[in-house]
């Protein structure tokens, strides 16, 4: 397949396009500097990209968009997250539609943050979008999919875990010095994926007769406080020092922590199930051992 790739550097996409390589596909980035060997420039925010690079493409996978934790949330980087999601997502749709010859599929991010805050609540992809600043960015994110006119599958992914990045390679070095543990009181669920697990569902979902929202998380959520235990055990470190909110809250600020830290949902991968698609990691200590090499 030829296949389209935004944000092909970011965690994801920078373990997806070599595997998507391996497997025989052809490749092309989008990015947003001067183009290099197998990539076309592209400039989301001013509407700017290259038709022919849409016209007879098989697949379009769409990943990019700025970090949700990069930084604190002021008023004007939480417009960014909101505008460098919806603004790139709206024109692909809009290129996908125009072409001639379109692509078979539109493979589109979005993020378990759709669900909002929502407790012990098993989430399957047919529970209503949640309330909140990342709820309203995912329904925002979605709806700017309508009217590609093709297959389009909504990636709602959770935590990702790898050690090369993201929530997993911040706590390791506290976890290995004997000093990570629970946030808070422990309780919030992490819906959580492997690296490779989430990798092998994109490209599953590529020819899975399966559109709409997709949960791509684990089958066994966790919560916050059993998280921190495994990661001790398989480290084989202690795990017992909580954080209290206060610090996370100075540091990232109240809005930022609650949404990442002390906040979370339980969310059921029904849809991916239902596809057929099986998991390399379906259980976290499983995960962490082929992650860590433990």
């Amino acid at each position: 397949m030829r296949i389209v790739v935004s944000g092909a550097s970011g965690l994801i996409g920078s373990a997806l396009v070599p595997q998507l390589t391996a497997h025989g596909h052809d490749v092309v980035r989008l990015v947003r500097r001067s183009a290099k060997q197998g990539e076309s420039t592209w400039d989301p925010a001013r509407g700017v990209i290259d038709a022919n690079v849409i016209e007879g493409a098989d697949a379009i996978i769409h990943l990019s968009g700025a970090g949700i934790g990069d930084k604190r949330w002021s008023n004007s980087y939480k417009r960014e997250i909101l505008d460098s999601r919806v603004k790139s997502t709206k024109l692909l749709a809009s290129v996908i539609a125009g072409a001639a010859k379109r692509p078979s599929v539109f493979l589109s991010g979005s993020a378990i943050g759709y669900y909002g805050a929502r407790g012990d609540e098993p989430l399957h992809e047919t529970a209503a979008a949640g309330t909140g600043f990342l709820a309203d960015v995912c329904k925002q994110w979605e709806d700017a999919t309508i009217g590609a006119g093709v297959r389009t599958v909504l990636l709602r992914t959770g935590i990702v875990l790898s050690p090369e990045g993201g929530a997993l390679k911040k706590q390791l070095p506290l976890f290995r010095a004997g000093l990570g543990g629970k946030f808070g009181r422990g309780n919030q669920w992490q819906s959580w994926i492997s690296i490779d697990d989430e990798v092998a569902a994109i490209e599953h979902l590529l020819t899975a007769n399966v559109q709409g929202p997709v949960n791509l998380t684990a089958p066994v959520p966790v919560t916050n406080a059993h998280f921190a235990a495994l990661m001790g055990k398989v480290l084989r470190r202690p795990a017992l020092l909580p954080v209290p909110a206060f610090g996370p809250k100075l540091l990232l600020g109240g809005e930022l922590a609650d949404a990442l830290l002390f906040t979370g949902q339980r969310v059921i991968p029904a849809a991916l199930s239902a596809s057929g698609f099986e998991f390399a990691h379906p259980t976290l200590e499983i995960a962490l051992r082929a992650l860590l090499n433990k």
